[in-house]
């Protein structure tokens, strides 16, 4: 009994339940304050070099 409808809806299924289990330290997944943590960081070294999303090859 499968069909677009069910194999949609399994597929969703199967999305949730992996995004629910990655932020479980079990998996080896960052926990969500590490993550923002980290993109706090990035984004601090992003502002420190002007802000550019293009940067000359020589850096």
């Amino acid at each position: 009994m499968c069909g677009p409808k069910f194999c949609s809806m399994k597929i969703t299924q199967e999305v949730r339940d992996f995004a629910a289990k990655q932020n479980q330290p079990a998996n080896g997944f960052l926990a969500a304050g590490e993550a923002e943590a980290g993109m706090a960081e990035m984004s601090e070294k992003f502002r420190e070099r002007g802000g550019e999303l293009y940067l000359p090859a020589a850096e």
